[in-house]
């Protein structure tokens, strides 16, 4: 089975650098592009049968966007929510330690401990999306599935089929609207 995924396309909170997670924002001009140019490269590749994606603005955006132009139905999976960092949620990236930005990066590796507070763990975070992947596999199972989710999901869906050590998962990146794919 082959499964493709994505990042949604950019939102104003991403341009600033600032963590986004949770919250609910929209897409930007640039981010509406981004999914255009998206919605081209899997009509080039004709395999896709269905899009799964997350219910946040900028995950439904960009999947519909990618489903006006190849004409596949859209299943919402609230399990591809970006994951919740808690008090950490419109902090800027880029800012000193103080505000947020090296106690981010190292609350993302305690993966019993909810991020930020009152975010969610890591664990609980992999438990959630490796579910939804599972999922898919028995019930869709012959089909060619596009997932539309966010940053942190995507990460957290590599691990599902790669290993990674903990400096892996921190410094993998998953750019806007960059096309991915496993087998399972």
């Amino acid at each position: 089975m082959k499964i493709y995924f994505t990042r949604h396309g950019q939102n104003d909170w991403n341009a600033a650098n600032k963590v986004c997670g949770a919250n609910d924002i929209p897409l930007n001009e640039t981010g509406k592009l981004q999914a255009e140019a998206l919605a081209l490269e899997v009509a080039n590749k004709g395999d896709i049968d269905i899009i799964v994606t997350s219910p946040l603005l900028r995950a439904m955006e960009t999947a519909e966007i990618v489903s006006s132009m190849i004409k596949k139905p859209i299943i919402v999976d609230k399990r591809f929510t970006e994951w919740n960092y808690g008090k950490y949620e419109g902090v800027d990236r880029h800012g000193t330690y103080e505000e947020g930005r090296l106690q981010f990066q190292e609350a993302k590796l305690e993966f019993a401990v909810r991020i930020g507070e009152t975010g969610e763990s890591l664990l609980q975070l992999s438990h959630r999306v490796y579910s939804a992947l599972d999922d898919i596999k028995s019930r869709l199972d012959g089909n060619t599935i596009l997932i539309v989710a966010h940053g942190g999901v995507c990460r957290v869906i590599e691990t599902y089929v790669h290993d990674m050590s903990p400096n892996d998962f921190l410094g993998h990146i998953s750019k806007h609207c960059v096309l991915r794919c496993i087998e399972l």
